[in-house]
């Protein structure tokens, strides 16, 4: 699909969205949204797959009745049915009963049905405890059918979705159906919804751009990034995944450049947002098995695969990237201090987290791994614990790369922020700075990075160049002479060399001018004289 059809379907979609959600905020109704086109895109792959499967014994409609081919096919086949599943859930790793299909819930949206509402409830139920070998639970739990904001009893309830069901049905089939189209729009409307949540985008978002450069960084050689991409990367986490777009970005980076990649792992504390990462992930053609997102919180490491203590047994990653929340308030326990991830370098404050999530990424990333994290400025210079800890990583050879990225590029905040590049055996001994804090396209909300911009710090980040005002590799020895303070402008300053004045030329200049001052007005004065007139 063109990148002018796959616009043109996110504009039809969120045009949809925004006549129909009425007094429903943003955010209430992107899950419902989001939803059927979930529940769109796994009817479309299924029935698809059942049809390569059935081969000629698919029946063939002819007609625009209630029934669809798979339904006809139960109707007519009820003892194959147990089998069919079967192959179904080796294929394609799931199943869907036909009447939870979405061309069975359109036509009911299509003929005012007022089983639309039933039916729907029924659906996700199924999808979320039945279609999968992994259960899904609680995959639609923040979408309400029976919510206020729909109507005030079923018969409004129902009548409002199908309403809304009816609208996207016609609004997806203006477009084809290729491979990656829903998984595209709904990539779109995640971010057209982050515009429009003002702070509360940061909880799900990170803008396309930024993604790029981590994914980028992640999947090149560890060692000598000029080598070009890995050939495979065998796990990769995200510990503060949002709704997975970062994540999904790492695969689709290493599968174009003909590499495979393993496992996905992701963490999310908001519930909301990691269904809509559940969901993402399938959308895109990840089957589930092949990833694994977990509901909890990241500083109290709640997530069991990775509290093992045995080092033997420890779960390590090729890649970690992650764009954790800036500066979080939290509240580390004196037991914390010993806790595997931070008892080599002490607990950040409490004021600001932004260590700790460092930390905990860290401990996972694998030998042979290379991490790409988003912070604030402010962990480059801080001092108390944050100064500990980041020497302690820097004497200890872990930081690799720090990139200064332009203000007002997040939905969620105004300020600059930086990515932190961390290995833990690394082949250079000096710290590469790339300043780009100035290389952006200013926008009328936020400031935008445009394809250059993005390739010009993955290149300068993989050629390792110095470049006057834009990058610069600098030695231990003087990051040690400036106490361990990583601030980008001590190293790559942006704004050129102030002239040097030499007063004794200035001086002469001033003599030089008043003397040519002088001959002129002698000069004026005879010529007022000859005149007649007065001289000045």
């Amino acid at each position: 699909m063109t990148q002018t059809a796959q616009t043109q379907l996110g504009n039809t979609l969120w045009k949809i969205a925004d006549e129909l959600r009425g007094a429903m905020n943003a955010d209430d109704f992107r899950d419902y949204m989001l939803s059927f086109l979930f529940l769109r895109y796994l009817s479309d792959n299924y029935e698809a797959a059942a049809k390569k499967e059935l081969g000629k014994d698919y029946p063939v409609l002819t007609d625009n009745g209630n029934s669809t081919p798979l339904s006809v096919w139960y109707e007519q086949n009820p003892a194959d049915i147990t089998v069919f599943e079967k192959q179904m859930r080796r294929k394609v790793h799931y199943v869907i009963e036909p009447s939870h299909l979405w061309n069975s819930i359109a036509h009911l949206a299509r003929t005012q049905s007022s089983e639309l509402l039933r039916t729907l409830q029924q659906g996700f139920k199924y999808i979320e405890n039945q279609s999968f070998e992994s259960t899904f639970q609680g995959l639609f739990s923040e979408i309400n059918l029976d919510s206020d904001k729909l109507g005030r009893n079923y018969e409004e309830r129902n009548k409002k979705l199908c309403t809304i069901i009816q609208k996207i049905a016609e609004g997806i089939n203006q477009f084809s159906t290729d491979k990656d189209i829903l998984g595209d729009a709904y990539e779109y409307l995640i971010g057209q919804f982050a515009a429009g949540s003002g702070k509360k985008a940061g909880e799900f978002y990170t803008p396309q751009r930024i993604s790029d450069i981590l994914s980028a960084i992640v999947t090149l050689d560890s060692q000598d990034p000029s080598k070009g991409e890995k050939k495979k990367i065998e796990r990769v986490l995200d510990f503060a995944c949002g709704s997975g777009s970062l994540l999904l970005n790492v695969r689709r980076r290493i599968t174009e450049a003909g590499g495979t990649i393993g496992k996905i792992f992701g963490q999310e504390k908001n519930i909301t947002t990691y269904n809509l990462a559940r969901m993402n992930m399938l959308l895109h053609g990840v089957k589930d098995t092949e990833f694994e997102i977990h509901h909890g919180d990241t500083l109290l490491n709640d997530w069991e695969i990775l509290n093992e203590m045995n080092p033997a047994k420890k779960l390590e990653f090729d890649a970690v990237v992650a764009n954790p929340p800036f500066s979080y308030r939290w509240e580390p326990s004196e037991a914390m201090g010993e806790d595997f991830r931070f008892k080599s370098y002490g607990l950040a404050p409490k004021s600001a987290a932004d260590f700790a999530f460092l930390l905990h990424g860290f401990h996972f990333l694998s030998k042979e791994g290379t991490m790409a994290i988003i912070l604030p400025h402010g962990v480059l210079f801080r001092g108390g614990a944050e100064e500990r800890i980041r020497t302690k990583l820097l004497k200890d050879g872990n930081i690799d790369t720090v990139i200064g990225l332009p203000a007002n590029l997040f939905f969620s905040t105004g300020i600059p922020v930086c990515i932190v590049v961390l290995k833990k055996c690394k082949k250079f001994d000096d710290v590469l700075f790339i300043n780009a804090v100035d290389h952006f396209e200013k926008g009328k909300r936020q400031n935008n990075l445009l394809p250059g911009h993005i390739e010009k710090i993955v290149n300068t980040y993989r050629e390792r160049k110095e470049e006057t005002l834009y990058s610069r590799r600098v030695t231990m020895d003087e990051i040690e002479k400036n106490e361990f303070n990583l601030n980008i402008s001590r190293y790559v300053s942006t704004s050129l060399d102030e002239e040097i004045i030499v007063l004794e030329e200035v001086n002469k200049k001033l003599v030089d001018l008043d003397r040519d001052i002088n001959k002129a007005k002698e000069t004026h004065n005879k010529f007022l004289e000859e005149l007649g007139l007065p001289p000045i």
